[in-house]
């Protein structure tokens, strides 16, 4: 029989043990970042490499050496382009009395909301409701619960559209039963939850109006794209401009933040002089004789939440792979359409979304060099620095909020999704020239400004495949489209947009 001997725990070593299993009761913020769904912090992807280094090292060499076309900069030809609110529109006078107020609740990003307030505006002048502020959920990726009237100027909101609709900030006592937790926690008479997307304004009267006469207030949610764009009366078109282009207006801290941003690109300082960001007017006596330059902002979209929906491989390894797939599960409980193809099949129907890297090759294609000044319109690119290094060596005066801005300065935005949108938005709006990686709200939201000023826009999509071709000089170029083409005295080059 085999004996066990008993030793005596000292009492220094039953310390250090009890201290080691409370440790991650005491101090819970120190293990919350590995609680989460999300793979490890330490190894969610591993550096990738260049995927095209045969381009990007040409690209750099174009740039050593040439400068930039001297028409890249030339405003587009006219397009037939006219602002949606030109001339004088008689529109219909507001009933004396309202049908009920009209609540919605809008999901996704900023640029997703803004669109879904100018249908808001619009369904309630089809259906002579009262509108309520609408409600912005916060979105599962961003976590912002900034709202309405963080982001946007209300009484001027309400002022320019006075004509048009009648709208209240908050509802009256008498309805204040009616929150979002009201109609989370069963199904209620007053909310429209089935409002089919692009839905016509006869569907509002035969399926909303009569909810709102019965109830005197109705609620939709979800509510984003659930207004048509077709089909609709003149004036109902041209309110949904109003709002955007007029009444949609930031608060004032965001427009002073961003008027500094826009001054600071035009008027750079130089080697000699540091920039300065005291002021958020951004005027300095030096710079008010220096000619202003021109700058491009870049929308990348290529946040978590894209990579991991695209079901792309974006040359971050096994780390990479099954960190998006987790992160699938988790927000879309792995319901995307896209993981049952392979990296290969996803790139050639176009459902990849580009990477840092290739935007920068198809931006030196076009013309533009190291010496052009880029403003990095993104919240957050996933991979950080590291994914965003060769955009930065084929740009080098690439600058974003956090470079131009000083912490001070961005303290009232700072880790608020919206309220970053807001100023990417507002900086956007003001540039020369406007680069989305895709199509997207951020896209369709500036894309109409082309009609209201000089704003040049250039809209990549997912059917740009970035290879490798080779001319009969044997020089490196871009496939684009399927069809390979080199720029007169350029080493990089792509064929005309289609």
């Amino acid at each position: 029989m085999m004996r066990f001997q008993y030793k005596p725990v000292r009492r220094q070593e039953a310390i250090v043990g009890l201290f080691v299993l409370l440790f991650p009761v005491l101090l819970p913020c120190f293990f919350a970042s590995f609680s989460h769904a999300s793979p490890s912090t330490f190894l969610e992807w591993n550096v990738p490499k260049p995927r095209h280094l045969r381009l990007l090292t040409s690209a750099l060499q174009r740039e050593s050496s040439d400068g930039e076309p001297t028409d890249l900069w030339a405003p587009l030809a006219d397009q037939g382009w006219r602002p949606c609110l030109g001339g004088s529109v008689n529109a219909p006078l507001l009933p004396q009395k309202s049908e009920g107020y009209l609540q919605v609740f809008l999901d996704g990003g900023l640029n997703q909301q803004r669109m879904g307030i100018c249908d808001a505006v619009a369904v309630a002048k089809i259906l002579n409701a009262t509108l309520v502020i609408p409600y912005l959920e916060v979105n599962p990726v961003w976590q912002d619960s900034s709202s309405f009237m963080d982001i946007f100027d209300v009484d001027h909101f309400i002022n320019v559209l006075k004509d048009d609709i009648s709208i209240v900030k908050e509802l009256p006592d008498d309805f204040s039963w009616s929150t979002r937790e009201y109609y989370a926690t069963a199904i209620r008479p007053t909310r429209i939850k089935r409002a089919p997307v692009h839905a016509s304004a006869n569907w509002y009267l035969e399926n909303v109006l009569p909810v709102l006469q019965s109830n005197g207030i109705a609620a939709i949610s979800p509510f984003s794209h659930r207004l048509s764009f077709n089909n609709l009366p003149s004036e109902i078109q041209k309110l949904r401009c109003k709002v955007n282009f007029k009444a949609l207006v930031f608060v004032p801290h965001i427009r002073a933040l961003g008027d500094a941003l826009v001054h600071r690109l035009r008027y750079p300082p130089t080697e000699s002089q540091p920039l300065i960001t005291d002021d958020l007017t951004g005027t300095t006596d030096r710079n008010v004789k220096q000619m202003p330059q021109k700058f491009v902002v870049v929308h990348l979209r290529f946040d978590k939440d894209m990579a991991a929906h695209s079901a792309c491989d974006f040359g971050g390894g096994k780390a990479e792979k099954l960190a998006l797939a987790k992160y699938r599960q988790r927000i879309w409980g792995g319901r995307v359409l896209n993981s049952q193809f392979t990296d290969e099949e996803l790139r050639s129907q176009g459902r990849c979304p580009l990477t840092p890297e290739e935007i920068g090759l198809l931006l030196a294609a076009l013309g533009f060099d190291n010496s052009t000044r880029l403003y990095l319109a993104s919240h957050k690119v996933y991979g950080g620095e590291a994914r965003i290094s060769t955009l930065r060596e084929l740009f080098p005066k690439m600058e974003n909020k956090k470079s131009l801005a000083s912490s001070e300065e961005r303290v009232l935005i700072k880790g608020k999704a919206s309220l970053l949108a807001a100023v990417d938005y507002y900086v956007g709006m003001h540039s020369d020239i406007f680069v989305s990686a895709s199509p997207g709200n951020m896209h369709n939201a500036l894309v109409s400004i082309t009609g209201f000023s000089a704003v040049y826009m250039i809209i990549f999509g997912f059917d740009i495949e970035v290879i490798e071709c080779k001319s009969k000089d044997g020089l490196v170029v871009i496939q684009w489209k399927k069809s390979c083409m080199l720029k007169k005295g350029s080493l990089l080059g792509v064929n005309e947009v289609t």
